[in-house]
């Protein structure tokens, strides 16, 4: 999306959980909403915080991290541009269970919960889209759970690259955390996915170069998939 100064009702209809609302309705919610600019490591908000709104990405990616004591900090979501997060803590008024951190510049709007709450009661129809994003994000959360349970560790991380294809014939594509913050995010150890990274260049499926990677033919990347999926579970990282 671009970078340039529009008013929030504009960049709210850009989302895909605002699309169909009537302008009446998207004017009252933009007219609370407010705008967060932040640069690369910035932190939006701090696991544990009280839970103040509905964020929504308009350019940039941010990163989910929770830290569990005895376990250190872990990745466990990265939201880019037209995606919201915060809804599970807003409908259950818990503090925040992640801390928000951007992965790169980015443009985060937070439409506050007493807005969404009020919009929620006078407006049936962006209920039902609230419940539908909530219903995605519950499905996505098994399909994720699903991968991890089953196929290779390389399987696992060949699946997290095609995710971010999306369908294209080749993929360049900067990691958005550290390898370790994504080798947690995969259950896996951070020399276990340095041993993954090396194999899969060393087959001429990834390029490297830090942390800009290039898939060069991701349909030859999706044969290895289906091919490492039959093998047999690697032995827990």
């Amino acid at each position: 999306m671009s970078r340039r100064d529009v008013a929030p009702a504009a960049l709210l209809a850009r989302l895909p959980l605002f699309t169909d609302l009537a302008p009446a309705a998207l004017a009252r919610l933009a007219a609370q909403a407010t705008r967060h600019r932040l640069e690369r490591g910035e932190v939006l908000f701090r696991q544990g915080e009280p839970a103040l709104g509905l964020y929504l990405v308009v350019y940039g990616d941010i990163k989910l991290i929770s830290n569990a004591p005895g376990r250190g900090p872990r990745l466990t979501g990265l939201v880019g541009p037209g995606q919201s997060f915060g809804e599970p803590v807003l409908f259950l008024e818990q503090p925040t269970l992640v801390q928000a951190t951007a992965a790169s510049d980015a443009l985060v709007l937070r439409v506050p919960k007493d807005a969404v709450f009020t919009e929620i009661d006078r407006n049936p129809r962006f209920a039902r889209q609230m419940i539908a994003g909530l219903a995605q994000r519950v499905q996505a959360l098994v399909q994720d759970l699903d991968r991890q349970a089953s196929g290779t560790a390389k399987a696992r991380f060949v699946a997290y690259l095609l995710r971010h294809a999306d369908g294209q014939a080749s993929l360049s594509w900067r990691l958005p955390a550290t390898k370790r913050e994504i080798a947690a995010q995969l259950n896996l150890t951070p020399e276990h996915l340095s041993r993954i990274l090396h194999d899969l260049v060393a087959a001429g499926l990834l390029r490297m170069q830090g942390r800009q990677l290039f898939v060069p033919d991701t349909a030859r990347l999706s044969q290895e998939h289906v091919r490492l999926r039959r093998k047999p579970l690697d032995v827990p990282a």
